[in-house]
């Protein structure tokens, strides 16, 4: 007979007080492995753009957003698309725009506010980046196979699908959930 789920929550208090030694193993909880993950990769392709180009984390993350974008775009939507704090992307938005590498347009459909674009400087800064920055990727997988690549992302994309995550940028754009 297969249990209710309170049946097998009670089960699960009473094995969890049965060892009170029982704790939780970091380096096995995959939110910290992902985290960790994470900010390692992007900590090695922060190299790429920082050492040449003296560009933070920050910075990159909102040239990427606006590079492969056909449109301009808010502040928020970079904010929410990359997952940083409003107040970071406001202080890379800010040294962009006095690097000239990125310029506010008035949104047509709204006066009041206005959107982000990449200048012609900053267009080709990115055209220059993005292809350092794939070379520098396929370095870091270069310890998968063509096909645990392809099982990576599939994995990848499943979790971002169980969590209601936008996917692509079209997507995005469609949604306008950003």
């Amino acid at each position: 007979m297969a249990r209710t789920s309170s049946e097998a929550a009670l089960k699960a208090k009473d094995a969890n007080e049965a060892s009170p030694k029982a704790r939780l193993d970091l380096f096995k909880f995959v939110p910290f492995r992902l985290n960790r993950l994470a900010a390692e990769v992007s900590s090695a392709l922060a190299v790429e753009y920082q050492e040449q180009h003296g560009l933070d984390i920050p910075a990159w993350r909102v040239l990427a957003t606006l590079g492969f974008r056909n449109d301009a775009c808010s502040a928020q939507f970079i904010s929410q698309c990359t997952r940083t704090h409003k107040s970071t992307i406001s202080r890379a938005v800010t040294a962009l725009l006095h690097a000239d590498l990125i310029e506010r347009v008035e949104n047509e459909a709204d006066r009041r506010e206005f959107r982000l674009q990449l200048t012609k400087k900053g267009r080709a800064l990115y055209e220059e980046l993005f292809p350092q920055l794939l070379r520098r990727e396929d370095e870091i997988l270069s310890c998968l196979s063509a096909q645990e690549r392809k099982q990576l992302s599939a994995l990848l994309g499943k979790i971002e699908q169980s969590l209601d995550l936008i996917q692509t940028s079209e997507e995005a754009d469609a949604k306008q959930a950003y």
